[in-house]
């Protein structure tokens, strides 16, 4: 433990790495026990802040102290604070980052989603974080790959643009796989080159964006194959899952085990919705306006006064 404490995070440059890493761990944990008691309505723990009835989110401090921190680590990057000025920074970044992201998805669907379904984004968002630092803090880093022989060092423009090329096609890459909805993969596979250009081959899980965006009407067999597939795979893992939650309530039962893994796998794993139309209906109706043609009317429009064609005027009423 000495030795790795003084030639991998001392001596390699990490230590304001694992103070964040420690900041943002402990400020999701207090965040999260500090909800909880809040929502369990506990008297001697204070409650939300609404100052003039407007809730302040907990979000609001994490980006201030994450504004703040960084804006200090900037400040002290050239005048030499010492390690234990970087140190601080970084924990306070961690603990604002931490704050933050517990609340990634209030950002993501604009609206208070933390105790719904969706809240789980929060949590894989914070997993996310956390993987990435426990990667970069063991030494993996993106462009390892160029380390080999020691490519990187080498002096030369060459060298340069083949090292911002390498990292663009490797970002590239990972957006790709993570549209394919394999968040891991495309994590991981950053780290790892050959695991992202497999992930990329490979079919989008059915109810990601790549397959809303690719496996449309005209390719509607390759949804069929992403829906099979997607069912093959995670039918173990859920039938593990309600197993396991059985056994816990009471005696498991595996006829029940198989019927209620079809269940959830019935109401999961379905297909994404199709894409929306290139082009809005309102924009249409100007096109067969500016034609000399007539807008179509639906029988909700022709029983509502308001939608009756009238002139367009350039400004607003």
């Amino acid at each position: 433990m000495r030795q790795w404490w003084s030639e991998d995070v001392i001596a390699a440059g990490r230590l304001p790495l694992l103070c964040f890493l420690f900041g943002f761990i402990i400020g999701f944990l207090v965040i999260r026990v500090s909800v909880r008691l809040i929502r369990a309505q506990v008297r001697w723990w204070p409650g939300n802040l609404k100052p003039g009835g407007v809730h302040i989110h907990h979000m609001v401090f994490g980006v201030v102290l994450v504004l703040i921190s960084g804006i200090g680590m900037i400040a002290t990057a050239d005048a030499g604070g010492g390690p234990a000025v970087a140190a601080g920074l970084a924990a306070s970044f961690g603990v604002g980052a931490a704050l933050v992201l517990d609340e990634f998805a209030l950002l993501y669907y604009l609206r208070d989603v933390y105790w719904e379904k969706q809240g789980r984004t929060s949590v894989d968002a914070v997993f996310v974080a956390l993987a990435v630092t426990g990667l970069l803090l063991l030494g993996f880093h993106p462009l390892w790959l160029l380390e080999i022989n020691g490519l990187r060092d080498y002096p030369g423009a060459w060298v340069r643009v083949l090292v911002i090329a390498f990292a663009l096609g490797n970002l590239a890459l990972a957006a790709v796989v993570i549209a394919k909805g394999k968040i891991w993969t495309g994590l991981f596979g950053m780290f790892f080159l050959p695991l992202l250009v497999v992930g990329a081959l490979r079919l989008s899980r059915p109810g990601a964006p790549w397959a809303r965006w690719r496996y449309g009407n005209n390719r509607r067999r390759l949804m069929y194959r992403a829906i099979v597939r997607e069912r093959r795979y995670r039918r173990p893992v859920i039938r593990a899952k309600i197993f396991v939650q059985d056994l816990i309530a009471g005696k498991p039962d595996v006829e029940h085990v198989r019927s209620a893994a079809e269940e959830e796998l019935t109401r999961r794993v379905v297909p994404a919705p199709p894409a929306p139309h290139r082009h809005h209906p309102l924009l249409q109706d100007l096109n067969r306006w500016a034609h000399g043609g007539e807008p179509e009317t639906t029988e909700e429009d022709a029983r509502d006064p308001r939608a009756a064609p009238g002139p367009v005027s350039g400004s607003d009423p």
